[in-house]
């Protein structure tokens, strides 16, 4: 995790407050905007909980101190002036009062949805077979998975080769799904990957 230098930061300019964004760890998803003061931040790195300085309570607040909706602290940058931060975190639950997971519900990202797809696909898999293609795969193991990986990869190789537009996107999202399929089968995850890619990119 990145280490801040609290003592870096510019409170006075909007009064002992700075703005707080908090965006999920995985995703990339904006969940919430807060503030906090110094006491919030210190908190917040010493419990690993995400604290916020409440202006309508006039205290400290731990984002799900009654809901146990907590997000859990994964990593804090500063912007360029240095007054406002930046909250990587991991939502456990729903981070809106309204039980949804952002509360920017309407400005949804499309590549979002491969996050939400992941936790679709680890829901399936605990559930019956005979109710579930999901399920059905994981049932089958690894080697049948891997030849739907397989497949489906040639597949969109040869609806790429012939310019097929709306068979590629088909394909490819056939493709997409069982490969995250295979990474939750073997215990890995899409955040494995791009973390993989970002090394590469940077030797």
């Amino acid at each position: 995790m990145n280490s801040i230098d609290i003592n870096t930061i510019d409170f006075e300019k909007a009064g002992g407050l700075i703005p707080a964004v908090v965006q999920n760890a995985t995703s990339g998803r904006v969940l919430m905007l807060g503030y906090m003061n110094r006491e919030a931040l210190e908190q917040t790195t010493a419990t690993g909980k995400v604290t916020f300085f409440s202006r309508s309570k006039g205290r400290l607040w731990v984002k799900g101190e009654t809901s146990s909706n907590f997000l859990i602290l994964k990593d804090m940058s500063l912007d360029c002036d240095r007054d406002a931060v930046l909250i990587l975190a991991d939502p456990v639950g729903p981070t809106c009062h309204r039980g949804c997971e952002s509360c920017f519900n309407e400005a949804e990202h499309s590549l979002n949805f491969l996050s939400e797809l992941e936790r679709i696909i680890a829901e399936h898999s605990l559930m019956s077979p005979e109710k579930s293609y999901t399920a059905r795969l994981f049932a089958a193991g690894t080697k049948r998975i891997a030849q739907k990986v397989g497949e489906e990869g040639l597949e969109t190789a040869l609806a790429a080769t012939v310019h097929d537009r709306r068979e590629t996107i088909d394909e490819a999202s056939d493709l997409m799904y069982h490969l995250l399929v295979l990474l939750k089968k073997e215990g890995l995850s899409l955040a494995d990957i791009a973390q993989n890619l970002r090394k590469r990119h940077e030797k």
